[in-house]
């Protein structure tokens, strides 16, 4: 694991690598508004990934490496995403952007235009948790690429049932009883390794299934 600091105009964002021994793609992953790339879906996939073939590339946004607490507005959001993205597409392997939540909007909004493969969006953030009037799926919808969903079935932020018709090449993946972070209760008939198995299994098969 190694770290590498890469300037933008919101400040220096954070690259921690996590690379696999012989690379067939990267896949960057951004993190949520009010977290960082510690979350346990994160943390599983840069661990699982690697023996895949996919390197894992973990993406701290400026305002986490300055010591901030939250996030800026999406403006600035993709302006410390987006030279990442784009000095990682340039690397000779295919990219695919991805994060959770807030990261998930991210690379839905910037990812075309960055020169990536597609996007995994983990824990989409659909609509303010009691307000599914306040809808964000024209940002999922609009991706431009072949997108990947991986869903809490209780997450306040929009379940599974709650997405729209998706865009042609756009797959949805229901994560049963996962919260916004793939939480699952103690009496949940999955537990929570076999959950984030369900992921990172679904992200690499993904993932490989583009190349």
């Amino acid at each position: 694991m190694t770290t590498e600091l890469v300037p933008t105009p919101a400040g220096d964002a954070r690259i921690t690598w996590h690379r696999a021994a012989g690379p067939r793609a990267v896949l960057a992953l951004g993190h949520g508004a009010g977290g960082g790339t510690a979350a346990r879906d994160l943390v599983a996939l840069a661990a699982a990934l690697p023996a895949r073939g996919i390197t894992v590339a973990l993406v701290e946004q400026p305002w986490r490496v300055a010591g901030k607490r939250l996030g800026p507005a999406p403006k600035t959001l993709d302006a410390g995403w987006t030279p990442v993205a784009e000095l990682l597409a340039g690397g000779g392997l295919p990219l695919v952007v991805g994060g959770r939540s807030a990261g998930a909007r991210v690379a839905c909004r910037t990812g075309a235009a960055t020169g990536a493969a597609g996007v995994v969006a983990l824990a989409f953030p659909l609509h303010p948790p009691g307000r599914p009037e306040k809808s964000r799926a024209a940002e999922l919808l609009e991706s431009g690429l072949p997108t990947l969903v991986v869903q809490g079935a209780a997450d306040p932020f929009g379940g599974p049932a709650e997405f729209p018709e998706l865009a042609a090449g756009h797959t949805l993946v229901p994560v049963p009883y996962g919260s916004h972070g793939f939480e699952v209760p103690k009496r949940a008939p999955m537990g929570q390794d076999e959950v984030l198995e369900l992921i990172t299994g679904a992200v690499g098969d993904w993932v490989l299934g583009l190349l």
